[in-house]
């Protein structure tokens, strides 16, 4: 039996995907979770062979999950399923360890068959996105960029940027312009939903 951890923030959603999993003869939900927070307790008790993890997650996402779990879990492989199938969120899955990137919209078996190639040692990502995922590049962004963008995106102004990220106001303008800049967009909420998009952020 493949053993498969699930984490998935929406309750209605985990349960329909455990339940439809449990009927494949081969495969055995032995966790489910509803936070990337949860995921290396539950993987270290549970001891499975895939964890399937979706990129939005309270706590911790998806992406950071499997960072952790291949740091803490090297034994568990990762397949991430997540309605953000843009090309910047399959390269950083993949930057992160994961062995395969699904979109949510496929049908269930689509996700078993995953599951069984990853467990045989497969990378499965669906091939037009690892084309897009590798045209799109790395992001320009340095870290610095993008921790004040992901600050910004909540509309702040800059002097609350200031604050809570403990730098000048004319750092922060800096950051935010060079970003903007870098992405090729007029103004910073435009930046952030490009970088959004592009799993930059």
């Amino acid at each position: 039996m493949i053993r498969v951890l699930l984490a998935e923030d929406q309750g209605m959603m985990l349960g329909a995907i455990a339940q439809l999993l449990d009927l494949e003869t081969d495969i055995e939900v032995v966790a489910q979770v509803g936070t990337g927070a949860e995921v290396v307790d539950a993987a270290r008790a549970s001891d499975p062979h895939i964890a399937v993890l979706d990129i939005e997650m309270p706590v911790r996402t998806g992406l950071e999950a499997a960072e952790d779990l291949r740091r803490l879990v090297p034994g568990c492989r990762v397949l991430i399923v997540t309605t953000f199938a843009g090309p910047g969120y399959c390269r950083r899955a993949l930057d992160a360890g994961a062995r395969g990137f699904l979109a949510k919209d496929g049908p269930v078996a689509e996700l078993a068959h995953a599951i069984r190639r990853v467990h045989a040692g497969e990378q499965v990502v669906d091939p037009l996105l690892a084309a897009a995922a590798l045209s799109a590049g790395s992001s320009p962004l340095t870290t610095r960029e993008r921790e004040v963008l992901a600050a910004a995106a909540d509309g702040a102004p800059v002097m609350a940027l200031a604050k809570r990220l403990h730098l000048s106001e004319s750092t922060i303008r800096n950051h935010l312009s060079s970003a903007t800049q870098k992405i090729g967009v007029r103004n910073r909420m435009e930046a952030v939903n490009k970088a959004k998009q592009n799993g930059w952020l």
